[in-house]
């Protein structure tokens, strides 16, 4: 496991656009943590990596968003699930199995359909308001990009 502190939003985006930078065809990324502890920054700052030119949103609603960058980006937001049957009704295997990139946030809710190849980040926040991001790579291929990650 790797843990990495933020000491402001500068340098999680930071921290986001490199991760992006290094992430490949099929890679998945799971975010996880509360409310305001800077999921959705980090996955623009990943999209960003990734060559993403629009706005990113969080898919709240819509629960998935589709980018274009260097690969395709999809971008779930499964806060609202309620059943993981909803996860295959949007075509979740689609997405994940393909050769995007995927980023779920909440992905914590969906843990028993998770691929087994995948970059999990817990989020926090500590007292001072710093970010706290505790990364566990899952694959050889994602095992690398995290060495790789220089920060």
């Amino acid at each position: 496991m790797k843990k990495i502190t933020s000491n402001s939003p500068n340098e999680t985006i930071d921290f986001g656009y490199k991760l992006g930078k290094l992430l490949t065809q099929g890679c998945v990324v799971c975010l996880m943590g509360d409310l305001g502890a800077g999921k959705t920054t980090l996955t623009q700052s990943i999209a960003k990596g990734l060559g993403v030119k629009d706005y990113v949103t969080s898919p709240t609603f819509t629960i998935l968003n589709e980018y274009m960058g260097r690969y395709p980006l999809y971008h779930f937001d499964v806060y609202r699930i309620s059943d993981i049957d909803e996860m295959y009704d949007i075509g979740y295997e689609d997405y994940i199995y393909s050769d995007g990139v995927s980023i779920i946030e909440w992905a914590n809710l969906i843990e028993d359909i998770l691929p087994k190849e995948r970059i999990e980040i817990y989020i926090s926040k500590d007292k001072d308001d710093k970010r706290i991001m505790n990364i566990e790579a899952y694959g050889e291929q994602n095992k690398k990009i995290i060495e790789e990650l220089h920060v």
